[in-house]
């Protein structure tokens, strides 16, 4: 067990007021066993530097540490350890001016500059009391959580056993205890709350303490959605999750609207109709908020409505996502935004007045046969053209990436379809072109005679590979660095499915980077209706990355009803039914609507005084007609029809 990120976030709150000499001097000199009365020789620079790379280097990419305690000095928390001329400085001014100017070097024996011998006076308890902030004692627990935020612990560890083990390590006698440090337990430590199963990442601790100057933030993410006076909703927040957002809700309450909204959010541009604002919007005027992580200091940028113009309000160097967004449409188009992608003012098809990053949006006839402009330009080649070009290839890049994405979106091997493996191509009759195939069980299928659902996920293997190639190259031609993060936005992700593969697409998405680049971050959003997409995820939800969310229809006032979302806890349903059953679906059964209300009315008639055997015969009749035979409800039936003279 490790402690969790929530009790380090908590206890950093107490170490505010606490002098950094406590967390990184004070606690040094205790293991180097400081002498009391005489010096013992100490490089003090080498020293403090091992001490602030073990406890105060969270970030182990960055050349800063952190410093958690109160900053008299410096409203920034992160101090600068690039070289050792800038270790030096940072011991000159921050500990050993503390040491000589401060009331901490009178319990220290006198030295000289560059003197390394240092020892305690014989008093130096009692020195060291009376500079306690506010005669506030030091909380030994609080931190100790921070120094140990990274060892583990066994399942049986209690704070009294962290206590103690600070204790040990930093070798405190019985006068520094009761004097300088408060070792007791916090009142409100929940013990349930202490531990986590894993070790607290960077990506975790990053949330609560920031990132170091020298870390280049992790740009192309969506981290906020609000929607006001704008569809079905007065107001709507969404904050989608790092990496996963699950979002349902029943038909027409607006998680299509949603992910449009966000790709406009990303993209600064429609991939269809603009959203039109609510016409009976008296209260609040039309607006979208939004935020991208990394791109700005502002939290949030804010843009309006032109009743006037009829149109949303252009604002010049607003944020765009920096990477690549891939947005799977319901009705079976795809969106790309590619900030890579050469700049082409002659387009009429692209509004590029501004030199905006070009905004593709592609039919499915044009994913697979091709697309270009009216000057002739190719925005893409298409799958069949691509597909046959990169198989031919002598290296087979990036055919075998391909290959890699399909076997990773294909349906479970044990089911009838198999393994998505591509074959030999052919030709067919009336067509001079070679057309890829695919190989299935019962043999060798056109990709163009594939199913419904085959051609879906064929399109989107092949738009993700397409999209990252595509960036990589045009990267380098304009002499940038290719981007590490994608978005990946799905409507109706089970849309043409067999059950089997929507128990099996989301955890493939999930894992699709990993056949694109080992470090790329992949953020996705997926709307949905299936309860075995929820299901298929249980075992890899996390609550840290990944959130649940749910498009609710609720009464607003007296006058009407509204859209709210909510963010849902994932619990874990175990069988499909269940799901179905659950806050998300909202089902009384997980039967025909004929089952349900014969149960219905079965219960109501065993909740009732004087039931007579009539109206039981006539239940009993309805149950026998619309429930199978070892329906789990007829037990409880059977009892109680016997009961009141009927005997099924």
């Amino acid at each position: 067990m490790f402690i969790s990120i929530d009790q380090i976030r908590d206890s950093l709150k107490y170490l505010q007021k606490v002098d950094s000499f406590w967390g990184i001097t004070f606690l040094k000199f205790k293991q180097l066993r400081l002498p009391v009365g005489n010096t013992i020789k100490i490089s003090l620079y080498s020293e403090i530097q091992a001490f602030l790379e073990s406890y105060y280097k969270p970030c182990k990419e960055s050349a800063y540490f952190y410093r958690c305690f109160g900053l008299p000095k410096t409203k920034n928390s992160w101090m600068t350890l690039h070289k050792w001329i800038t270790l030096k400085r940072y011991i000159d001014y921050y500990i050993i001016e503390n040491i000589d100017t401060q009331i901490f070097g009178q319990a220290l024996l006198s030295h000289q500059v560059n003197d390394d011998n240092w020892g305690w006076k014989d008093n130096y308890i009692e020195v060291l009391k009376s500079s306690l902030y506010d005669n506030q004692l030091i909380p030994v627990f609080h931190l100790a959580v921070w120094i140990y935020r990274e060892k583990e612990w066994s399942s049986k560890t209690t704070a009294e056993d962290i206590i103690q083990n600070f204790k040990n390590q930093f070798l405190l006698n019985e006068q520094e205890i009761n004097q300088l440090f408060d070792i007791s337990i916090p009142e409100n430590i929940n013990i349930n709350n202490l531990f986590q199963d894993k070790v607290v990442s960077w990506k975790e601790l990053k949330t609560v303490i920031g990132k170091p100057p020298d870390i280049i933030p992790e740009e192309g993410a969506l981290t906020y959605l609000e929607i006001q006076g704008v569809g079905a909703a007065k107001k709507l927040c969404f904050e989608p999750a790092e990496r996963l957002s699950l979002i349902t809700g029943d038909n027409g309450l607006g998680k299509t609207f949603l992910l449009e909204c966000a790709w406009w959010a990303l993209t600064g541009q429609w991939a269809n109709l603009p959203a039109y604002p609510t016409q009976n919007a008296s209260e609040d005027e039309p607006v979208i908020t939004f935020k991208i992580s990394g791109d700005s200091e502002s939290d949030t940028e804010s843009i309006s409505y032109d009743w006037q113009l009829q149109r949303w309000n252009e604002i010049k160097n607003r944020s765009t996502i920096p990477g690549l967004l891939i947005y799977a449409r319901v009705d079976g188009s795809f969106a790309v935004w590619d900030t890579a992608k050469q700049y082409l003012s002659s387009s009429s098809r692209v509004r590029n007045i501004e030199k905006k990053p070009l905004l593709f949006v592609f039919t499915k006839d044009e994913l697979w046969n091709g697309q270009k402009d009216e000057n002739g330009n190719t925005f893409i080649n298409g799958l069949l053209q691509d597909w046959i070009q990169w198989q031919s290839r002598p290296d087979k890049y990036p055919f075998d990436t391909l290959v890699k994405v399909l076997a990773r979106l294909s349906p479970p091997e044990q089911g009838d379809l198999g393994i998505l493996k591509p074959g030999e191509p052919v030709r067919l009759p009336y067509d001079a072109r070679e057309i890829p195939t695919i190989e299935h069980p019962y043999g060798t299928v056109p990709i163009i005679h594939a199913s419904a659902g085959v051609q879906r996920i064929i399109t989107m293997a092949y738009l993700i590979v397409w999209a990252y190639e595509e960036h990589k190259i045009q990267s380098k031609l304009i002499r940038i660095e290719p981007q590490k993060r994608m978005v990946i936005l799905v409507d109706e992700l089970e849309a043409h499915l067999h059950p089997q593969w929507q128990r099996a697409i989301l955890p493939a998405l999930l894992d699709v980077r990993d056949d694109l680049e080992s470090d790329l971050q992949v953020q996705i959003m997926v709307a949905t209706h299936s309860p075995l997409v929820m299901a298929s995820v249980e075992p890899r939800f996390d609550q840290r990355v990944d959130k649940l969310f749910s498009l609710e229809l609720v009464k607003s006032d007296l006058l009407g009803n509204e859209v709210q979302i909510e963010e849902l806890p994932f619990i874990r349903q175990g069988v499909v039914d269940y799901w179905l059953m659950s806050d998300v679906f909202n089902l009384l059964h997980s039967r025909s609507l004929e089952a349900e209300k014969a149960i219905e009315a079965a219960k109501v008639l065993q909740l009732s005084d004087n039931p007579n055997s009539e109206d039981v015969a006539r239940v009993s009749h309805d149950l026998a007609r619309y429930l199978s035979e070892d329906d789990r409800f007829w037990p409880r039936w059977i009892y109680f029809a016997e009961q009141h003279g009927v005997h099924l």
